[in-house]
């Protein structure tokens, strides 16, 4: 089996294993279901912005030959990684589409308000993510595997013509997509993410017929306190093929897969590459990227 894993497995693991330690060491309270803040604690167990910001950066540099100014995060929550984008340079601004206006006011609050000027270089949109931007991105994300909402073929390309259509010239787009058998078994895995706090990721159904699959995180405290089932998704998981084939249908020009290298101990080292095939493992994460 290659050694390029991931899902929250290896992508956590080993890129996070120091910033765990590091908010751990500086948030040495101990959390309760009764004090905890779900955001702040999804924010902690799922999302590595400081990574994904370089990964862009790079990713742009590579393909557009150029660096990417303006950013759009879709199914951006709490806007987390436009946040660190904007942190990354003065020159750079970024726009977040959701539906759901509860994250949005909680991110403008925890992290754009307490930086300076930052909420200036940033537009909020509480709308669909097929909406046009308000300023054509250089580059255009959706992460967490949120797009896998759109359950039928025809809105997913439906979707990607309006990302297309909305990018600006040279633009790129970036979606990630994890995968493999372990991603088809009715599971929980538990991973700590330090404060005493337990990060449960609850797959509890999955369909073969349609690939459709309904999961789950809970987080459990040392006092024996959970949040349970505080996030809950009803997805379609889609595969590295299928996204291909609709973003080359939607009018992009390229579309590869980036995959995860490995270290000398054989696991996942934070370095995507692309790659057309990849390596078969129980469990991977990659990216696609589709140049418009």
């Amino acid at each position: 089996m290659g050694g390029r894993r991931a899902r929250k497995k290896q992508k956590e693991q080993k890129q996070r294993a120091r910033r765990a330690a590091r908010k751990k060491a500086a948030s040495p309270r101990r959390l309760g279901a009764a004090s905890a803040d779900k955001y702040e604690l999804y924010q902690r167990a799922v999302q590595s912005p400081e990574d994904d910001v370089v990964f862009l950066e790079e990713v742009s540099q590579r393909l557009r030959g150029r660096p990417a100014t303006h950013l759009r995060e879709d199914f951006c929550g709490t806007a987390l990684l436009a946040s660190h984008w904007l942190r990354r340079n003065p020159d750079y601004s970024a726009e977040g589409f959701d539906i759901d206006p509860e994250p949005i006011a909680w991110g403008l609050e925890r992290n754009f308000e307490p930086f300076d000027g930052l909420a200036a270089r940033m537009g909020f949109h509480e709308e669909d993510v097929r909406k046009p931007s308000r300023r054509r991105p250089d580059l255009r994300v959706a992460f967490n595997f949120s797009y896998c909402c759109f359950k039928s073929r025809d809105e997913l390309v439906g979707y990607f013509r309006a990302v297309h259509e909305d990018l600006a010239e040279g633009g790129v787009f970036l979606l990630d997509i994890h995968g493999g058998p372990e991603c088809q078994e009715e599971m929980e895995e538990e991973r700590d993410v330090g404060g005493g706090v337990t990060y449960v990721w609850e797959q509890e159904e999955f369909w073969p017929g349609t690939h459709e699959t309904r999961c789950h995180i809970t987080f459990e405290f040392r006092d024996r306190s959970k949040l349970q089932r505080v996030f809950s998704y009803d997805w379609r998981l889609w595969t590295v093929p299928e996204l291909r084939d609709a973003l080359l249908e939607a009018g992009f020009s390229k579309v590869m897969p980036w995959w995860e290298g490995e270290d000398d101990d054989g696991e996942g080292n934070g370095e995507f590459e692309p790659d057309p095939r990849g390596d078969n493992c129980l469990s991977w994460i990659a990216y696609v990227v589709a140049e418009r």
